[in-house]
């Protein structure tokens, strides 16, 4: 059994082992779900659900690793069995939507941020889902 930080760094779903703390620190990281703290003890069978971004991994434990691992060889300890759904965010492009100004613009003018403000406007029309703010 090893620990669920050092786990995640040895088989590569993280690069370091501080990026695996951290991510189990702020409930990004569930065993058999329930929420991980980094020392939590990772076993053969278990389940990790792993949130990276909009996308929730799935991995079952096959083996414990003893040190960090090439990556040819993590397939011999984790098993994705990540929903395909999930699997599909990857690919989708991203959607979002920033107003950028070129460099050395400076500021807006008054003019140009109201025009940028019916902008945004516009935009948040565009995706209203009719429900209340309240």
């Amino acid at each position: 059994m090893s620990r669920v930080d050092k786990f995640l760094w040895s088989v590569r779903i993280y690069k370091t082992r501080t990026d695996a703390t951290e991510a189990c620190r702020s409930g990004r990281i569930k065993v058999n779900g329930l929420d991980a703290k980094p020392s939590r003890e990772v076993k053969p069978g278990n389940i990790l659900n792993i949130r990276k971004g909009s996308i929730h991994f799935q991995y079952k434990v096959i083996a414990d690793v003893e040190r960090r691992q090439p990556a040819r060889m993590v397939e011999e300890y984790i098993l994705n069995i990540t929903p395909k759904e999930e699997l599909e965010k990857l690919n989708m492009p991203r959607e979002t939507f920033f107003l950028a100004r070129d460099r050395g613009t400076g500021r807006p003018t008054k003019k140009e941020r109201r025009d940028m403000d019916d902008l945004l406007d516009s935009v948040d029309f565009l995706y209203d889902t009719g429900e209340d703010e309240d």
